[in-house]
């Protein structure tokens, strides 16, 4: 046998390995923003306080992913990813006693480990997946991998939607006038929805580090060297992609967290519930999981539709790795920037299922942004990709930052207004993937 049909060999084995955690971050980071409804009612909070959720998970990209670069260079890629995927049990573990004792700061802490343990995923993966082969086909592979991390990304609205919403939240008001058995067995009851969840998710997440604990990874990069990202940091199209990440995750996750919210703002669980073919859709999604709609929380009902933001980026990926073969990935960018923001304006001046379906189908624009920016940054930039890969990741934060902007806007202005921050976002996408077109 050749060594060069052993290493296609191994190199399908490590890619079908590592899509298992594009899957698991995907799934995990989208049920987060499930939560974000339920923690704003209970804890009663405005929008730009409960967007404190999301920055606490994706400010820990900005804090950990140097660090992990610097780790991985250490201790390696498999040893690396055991320590993401524990750190990320040890994540979703903290989120019992904080729906225990009610506390919302637990909650947060809870999310920027969990976070943290994604971003050295993250680090480790992204670049790993790109020199699983050729350059050339660096985009075709990551937007492959990426369809399985939107796969976890579609699964997980559902799950939120139906685990996590299905109940109605009271007011503190409302909680005051049950008796002393009452109220603890809402506390109890209300704990339990999220407690159960994430137990089970820290357990397979435990079970998936001792799998990656004694499987063999080959080895596709070497020490980078020594100053590094003073270099990169002189790198002007690098620096440009780590901005094109940025308000891209900034914008993604502003709309996903805040789909619900918006769809409840304009009064569309009564237009659904009221319509055939959305109950019909609706009805058919829970029955997967042997749920129903009955006494269940108008969230619920809404939240079940965010399965076609995240799915609409999965579909995209696969398309999108057969486009980026035929096309130059700059033009593919440029071309599913220009249609996201068709559909924010067309859902801006919109109402009822127009302006629902309209937003819903940004996901399927989203698909390929990240995949595509992340490995038009890298090209070019030989073993200084691991490096530029934790500068890349540091950008992530962007989905901290943008959607408390996002919310602030909405407490002051709504919505409507509130959806021109993502289309600058896009904006600037569109340029950074017409700009590199023209290079190539």
């Amino acid at each position: 046998m050749s060594t060069t049909t052993t290493n296609n060999k191994s190199y399908k084995s490590a890619f079908i390995f590592l899509t298992t955690l594009f899957f698991l971050w995907g799934f995990i980071t989208v049920l987060v923003d499930s939560l974000v409804p339920r923690l704003k009612d209970v804890f009663e909070m405005s929008y730009a306080k409960t967007v404190l959720v999301q920055f606490a998970f994706f400010v820990a990209f900005f804090v950990f992913s140097l660090p992990a670069g610097a780790i991985l260079s250490k201790i390696g890629y498999k040893k690396g990813i055991v320590l993401g995927l524990l750190t990320m049990a040890a994540g979703c573990l903290l989120f019992y006693p904080a729906a225990s004792f009610r506390s919302f700061p637990v909650f947060l802490f809870g999310y920027f480990t969990l976070a943290g343990g994604i971003t050295i995923l993250q680090v480790a993966a992204n670049p790993y997946v790109a020199l699983l082969g050729s350059e050339d086909g660096a985009s075709s592979r990551l937007n492959l991998s990426q369809a399985f991390n939107s796969l976890g990304t579609t699964i997980a609205p559902v799950v939120g939607a139906l685990f996590l919403l299905s109940d109605s939240v009271k007011t503190s008001a409302e909680i005051n006038l049950l008796s002393d058995i009452d109220k603890t067995n809402y506390y109890v009851a209300e704990a339990a929805t999220v407690q159960t969840p994430f137990l089970f998710i820290a357990i397979f997440i435990a079970l998936l580090a001792l799998i990656f604990g004694f499987i063999k990874l080959p080895t596709v990069m070497q020490e980078s060297p020594k100053g590094g990202y003073l270099t990169l940091l002189k790198n002007k199209l690098m620096l440009m992609g780590a901005l094109g990440i940025f308000v891209y995750v900034g914008a993604e996750v502003a709309i996903g967290s805040f789909l619900v919210n918006y769809f409840a703002d304009m009064n569309l669980a009564t237009v659904v519930a009221g319509n055939e073919t959305m109950m019909s859709i609706a009805n058919t999604i829970a029955s997967t999981f042997n749920k129903t709609f009955t006494d269940s929380d108008p969230k619920s009902l809404l939240a079940i539709f965010v399965i076609f933001y995240w799915g609409g980026a999965m579909i995209g990926r696969f398309v999108g790795a057969y486009l980026t073969k035929i096309m130059t990935p700059g033009k593919v960018l440029s071309i599913f920037a220009f249609l996201a923001i068709t559909m924010i304006v067309i859902s801006i001046n919109t109402t009822g299922l127009l302006s629902m379906w309209s937003i819903l189908a940004v996901g399927l624009f989203n698909s390929i942004m990240f995949p595509t920016i992340f490995t038009l940054s890298l090209e070019g930039l030989g073993d200084l990709k691991a490096q530029a890969s934790g500068l890349l990741c540091m950008a992530i934060v962007g989905g901290a930052i943008i959607p408390f902007i996002f919310g602030s806007l909405i407490d002051g202005f709504g919505f409507k207004t509130a959806f021109i921050l993502t289309i600058v976002c896009y904006g600037y996408i569109l340029f950074f993937g017409r700009m590199k077109a023209k290079k190539i």
